[in-house]
């Protein structure tokens, strides 16, 4: 019987607790388990976890071991070794609801035309997240929506994040051979502690290059679990920094160029940051070393291709600032 469904779970240095939690919910799955295989894909972490996870439950399931690290390294490996007509990405803290399976290979019969789709990411948080995060919560990939929306037009409203992400096979070729081409896209995802990010869009906008669209539905849902941690002022700075990175460099990769404000603009955002409470302050300064850091790699990519030579990483300058 042929495989209608991969799911790929790509994971490093999980909390045993919450993948367990995970695979319970695939345990629970409405669609039958003969129907679609599951790929634990070991990024580099540091106790091996063919180990310490059983996956004998499940008649189809393997353990693979990625020894690059990088969320991207991770899933295209397991896109190059799954083999169902869709692919659905679990992130190591996602927790899906017990049809989500079934309506992920249902909408992908119903919308032949879609590329890449997904749902709602609904947060579950360790502790009672302060009141001032709550802005920032969708750069923690949660996403809650009322109605359904697809298109094939490169809009926000319509792109899946990668938490439940799912993918045609067409998809997945066409991405794997981008990467081929041009393994720079290698350094887009988070890359261990470094909050790096873009993949996800990057995958979506591949659906788009092969003339397919784009979706989100309300009937896939899905519940990511949040430490604590993950809400301090701290990390929300490295990871608004790694955003506006990653998407700088995307946009390079994909031949879009930066938007140049007017300099009266420019002018009116200084003004307007000194009247702003200090953390909005922190978060702006985040936002703009960020981008001087892009613009400065970018440069030093573009200058590497004119002369033919292989590009820095840039995880080894996003690091060191």
């Amino acid at each position: 019987m042929s495989i209608a469904l991969s799911v790929v779970i790509a994971a490093h240095n999980p909390r045993a607790a919450y993948l367990e939690e995970v695979l319970e919910s695939l345990k629970g799955q409405s669609l039958a388990p003969r129907c679609w295989e599951l790929l634990l894909v070991d990024n580099a972490s540091c106790e091996p976890l063919a180990d310490a996870v059983d996956l004998s439950w499940h008649p189809q399931a393997r353990h693979i071991r990625e020894e690059q690290l990088g969320v991207v390294h991770a899933r295209s490996r397991g896109l190059g070794e799954s083999c169902g007509e869709i692919v659905v990405f679990v992130d190591d803290d996602n927790v899906l609801e017990s049809s989500y399976l079934e309506m992920a290979v249902q909408i992908g019969q119903d919308y032949p035309r879609l590329g890449i789709w997904g749902g709602q990411v609904l947060p579950r948080f360790e502790s009672e997240p302060p009141l001032w995060t709550r802005p920032l919560w969708p750069l923690l990939a949660i996403r809650q929506f009322d109605r359904d929306r697809w298109s094939n037009l490169d809009q926000s409203e319509t792109m899946p994040v990668g938490a439940g992400m799912c993918l045609r096979r067409t998809v997945a070729r066409k991405y794997l051979q981008l990467i081929e081409a041009d393994p720079r896209r290698l350094q887009l995802g988070r890359q261990g502690d470094l909050l790096m990010s873009c993949e996800d869009f990057d995958m979506a906008l591949t659906a788009l290059d092969l003339g397919l669209g784009a979706g989100l539905f309300t009937r896939l849902q899905l519940t990511h679990l949040i430490p604590a941690e993950r809400l301090g002022e701290a990390y929300l700075l490295r990871l608004v920094k790694g955003i506006v990175y990653s998407t700088a460099l995307l946009d390079y990769l994909r031949g879009r160029e930066p938007e140049q404000l007017p300099w009266r603009t420019r002018l009116r955002y200084f003004l307007g940051s000194l009247l702003m409470p200090a953390r909005e302050r922190r978060f702006l300064k985040a936002t703009k070393s960020a981008q001087t850091l892009a613009k400065k790699q970018i440069e030093t990519m573009r200058a590497a291709q004119e002369r033919l030579l292989p590009t820095s990483a840039p995880a080894e300058n996003f690091a060191a600032h």
